[in-house]
């Protein structure tokens, strides 16, 4: 029988696993080759991934970026009109006045007169090229107060829930690390703080407002502090909560043996691991926060006229005439806090997702 060949290269050098290849990096002693083909991923990558696979969450982000780059770089490119001088090229009415003249033989004679009236301001002016969106019933252009409307609820949204973030943080971290009497004193504040009925205590603060005669720029940012002090406890009964479960944890253990100070434990080793909860809230919270604004300043306990919100806008609708016959007035600032709202919401949604370990989209 003819002898096989167990050669199986036989121009070449004996087969290494571990030789060099072109193109390819050396393997070292030790490495397997199934490792080179391993992608490790970061955890914030992970994140970004799940995020973005999800539609809702981009088509939310795509909506907050909207109405971000409408309301802040917007008047940049539509400067003609101010959000609080109403335009005086006032609308010519003509009447018709009509009256008997009797003439020296006894004649009577009906004489029609014209009377030319020009409006002081273009109130209730319709869509056009010299407003895009039209007047309002003080003639003011409705485009522009929507770009500032949204400048003015937009970021009093986000400082009031960052404020609220702030405290929640702060002192559910100081009960859930301490305990005792102290958890005992800051949840039983906050459980005072959630049974008090908020928006009748804020028609009350307004009406206070109301008697000091607090100007109406400024007037909106006392209702937020308030807002702000009636609203942390739900923050900061999340934060307790996640604080009391991580504080028992190995890393914690090992970083009271190496004596770290309180202050480090809470805020370097306990509040990160409570941020991507926190991230979430804060999110699902903006959208709740807008609604409250643009509640507060439809009620006129708000941002004042001639300054602009969504809300102050949307006020306009008291006037039954305006809410059947000017929907140009009150439905695109409508229209702004409802996407608002969505999108924060589909962003909110998505991050929670995204940040749940257990999720393996």
């Amino acid at each position: 029988m003819e002898e096989k060949d167990n050669n199986l290269f036989p121009e070449t050098e004996e087969f290494n696993p571990m030789a060099e290849t072109e193109g390819v990096a050396p393997i070292e002693e030790g490495e397997k080759p199934l490792d080179r083909n391993v992608r490790l991923m970061s955890p914030g990558r992970m994140v970004a991934r799940r995020f973005f696979r999800s539609k809702l969450s981009i088509i939310g982000l795509v909506m907050i970026l909207a109405l971000l780059l409408f309301c802040w770089f917007g008047p940049v490119f539509y400067s003609r009109w101010d959000e609080r001088i109403p335009d005086s090229n006032g609308q010519i009415e003509y009447n018709y006045k009509t009256f008997q003249v009797e003439a020296a033989d006894g004649t009577t004679y009906e004489v029609r007169q014209v009377i030319e009236v020009r409006k002081g301001t273009n109130t209730f002016a319709p869509p056009g090229p010299d407003h895009l969106l039209g007047t309002d019933d003080s003639g003011l252009d409705v485009f522009v107060r929507l770009m500032y409307g949204g400048r003015v609820s937009l970021s009093i949204s986000f400082i009031a829930v960052f404020a609220i973030t702030i405290i929640g943080v702060i002192l559910g971290g100081i009960a859930g690390y301490f305990g005792g009497w102290v958890d005992n004193v800051i949840m039983r504040l906050c459980d005072i703080l959630m049974c008090l009925p908020g928006l009748p205590i804020l028609l009350i603060l307004g009406s206070i407002l109301d008697a000091m005669e607090v100007p109406g720029e400024s007037r909106i940012y006392y209702l937020m502090i308030f807002l702000t002090i009636f609203s942390w406890a739900g923050t900061a009964r999340l934060v307790r909560g996640q604080i009391l479960f991580l504080r028992e944890q190995e890393y914690m253990v090992a970083a009271e043996a190496m004596g770290f100070s309180t202050s480090r434990k809470i805020f370097k080793h306990l509040v990160p691991n409570v941020l991507p909860q926190l991230i979430v809230s804060m999110t699902l919270s903006l959208g709740s926060m807008i609604l409250y604004e643009a509640s507060l300043s439809y009620l006129g306990l708000g941002t004042q006229a001639p300054n602009a919100s969504w809300g102050t806008m949307v006020n306009l609708t008291n006037n039954e005439d305006i809410l059947r016959n000017y929907f140009n007035i009150w439905g695109p600032p409508g229209i702004c806090i409802i996407i608002a709202v969505l999108g924060f919401n589909f962003v909110g949604d998505g991050l929670r997702d995204a940040l749940d370990p257990k999720m393996r989209r």
